[in-house]
């Protein structure tokens, strides 16, 4: 019996806790966001711990909370997941940087300040795009799998298939028949030799 070791995913992966409670604490955000600004004016800002926020803003973050639940539910998701927060709240930092001055230009000036970022957005939108790089890059727990392989049957030599396998004579014309002995009634003698074949007389 050989032995076949494999390597597989074990469980739930942290990645996906991670990625569970980073979507959690969004979807909160972004409901205490609203709760400071309402939803029926969309200019209106306020703040959050410090941070500005207006409508648009919260239902960005109730957005990439719900995506981190759903994505949450496998771990390739899940790296996937922290791969957008890197990309998007990256691009976001370095557009926050241009909006607060930090950066002298800005490509997207006509658009003014959508989001009411502010620099202490900017910081938190850095470390969101680390943590989802740190998400994107975590490594799966994994575990040994020892697994038996089948034992495959022998295969027969080709005279034993021949010698146990082959149909003989007598079973494919019925017209053949083996040799039985015979009683001493049924002798015949032989007119040349005057004698019975006693080798076949049935004792």
């Amino acid at each position: 019996m050989t032995h076949r070791v494999t390597v597989k995913v074990a469980g739930l992966q942290p990645v996906q806790v991670l990625a569970a409670l980073a979507g959690i604490a969004f979807i909160v955000f972004g409901v205490v966001g609203f709760t400071r600004t309402g939803v029926g004016d969309w200019s209106t800002h306020s703040f959050v711990l410090g941070f500005a926020v207006n409508p648009l803003h919260n239902l960005v973050h109730v957005a990439v909370g719900v995506l981190g639940l759903v994505l949450a539910l496998g771990s390739g998701l899940a790296r996937l997941y922290g791969w957008l927060l890197f990309l998007g709240y990256g691009a976001v930092f370095v557009w926050g940087l241009m909006i607060t001055g930090v950066l002298a230009q800005n490509p997207a000036s006509e658009f003014g300040n959508p989001l009411a970022l502010n620099t202490n957005d900017n910081w938190l939108h850095l470390g969101l795009a680390l943590f989802g790089l740190l998400l994107a890059v975590l490594p799966a727990r994994r575990r040994l799998i020892e697994e038996e392989e089948p034992v495959l049957p022998e295969q027969r030599s080709a005279a034993f298939r021949d010698e146990h396998d082959s149909p003989r004579i007598e079973e494919m014309d019925p017209t053949v028949r083996q040799h039985e002995p015979i009683t001493q009634e049924q002798a015949v003698v032989d007119p040349k030799t005057e004698r019975m074949s006693t080798d076949k007389i049935k004792h």
